[in-house]
């Protein structure tokens, strides 16, 4: 059933006389989704709709039909700027949100609570390091939170992380650890784009742009 989402968005790239395979492409979904949306068949998520705004230059609300003025900031341009950095990094969080779940689901599909184990200790080593890092940029801060010396605990929290790297790779390919029980390989969870747009597909597109972004950020 056709909305007022569905309709601009075809009217976009018809307008842009973009091809559905382009956009879909450029987007990373695929273009059997990007129709559905079109069509008015699925509804897309928040991360979606802010994405595709980004990619058409318009608001958020002129997709949904809210307003006629397709960026009512356009003569703002340092307001425009802003908007978009909030809106950016609104978006990034949810990525990231989006793929720490898709982490510990697929972890968990190993049937192994190693993996979960593994996955937590690093995640939360990560955290603790960029939130020990902040703390300590400004001297005021008291460090009686902290245990591990100053001059310590970058070289630590790295050497941990490593080794959580080495553990998760090393069960995941059934090598034990410390003596702790490995994963099945029938177990190991089949991915694909096709595969995590139909299992996960609340995560699906979080995860791949992730992967554009970071690996967009390693070319530099």
């Amino acid at each position: 059933m056709e909305t007022e989402f569905s309709k601009i968005i075809t009217l976009l790239r018809k307008e842009k006389k973009l091809s559905q395979k382009r956009v879909a492409r450029e987007l990373n979904i695929s273009q059997g989704l990007l129709s559905h949306y079109e069509k008015g068949v699925r509804e897309c998520g928040l991360d979606f709709i802010i994405r595709i705004a980004e990619y058409y230059e318009v608001s958020c609300d002129y997709l949904l039909g809210r307003t006629t003025e397709r960026n009512p900031n356009t003569p703002k341009e340092p307001e425009k700027s802003t908007d978009n950095s909030n809106s950016l990094i609104q978006f990034n969080q949810k990525l990231i949100n989006n793929a720490i779940a898709l982490l510990f689901e697929l972890a968990q599909q190993t049937e192994n609570r190693n993996t979960e184990i593994i996955l937590s200790d690093y995640l939360m080593a990560s955290v603790y390091k960029l939130f020990r890092i902040i703390c300590s940029a400004n001297p005021e801060n008291p460090q009686t939170m902290f245990h591990v010396p100053n001059e310590l605990y970058q070289g630590y929290t790295t050497a941990l992380q490593t080794v959580k790297e080495t553990e998760w790779q090393a069960v995941l390919k059934g090598i034990s650890v410390n003596g702790t029980t490995t994963v099945i390989q029938e177990k190991l969870p089949e991915i694909s784009e096709d595969i995590l747009l139909s299992k996960y597909e609340q995560y699906a597109n979080s995860i791949v742009n992730i992967v554009k972004i970071t690996e967009n950020n390693l070319k530099k």
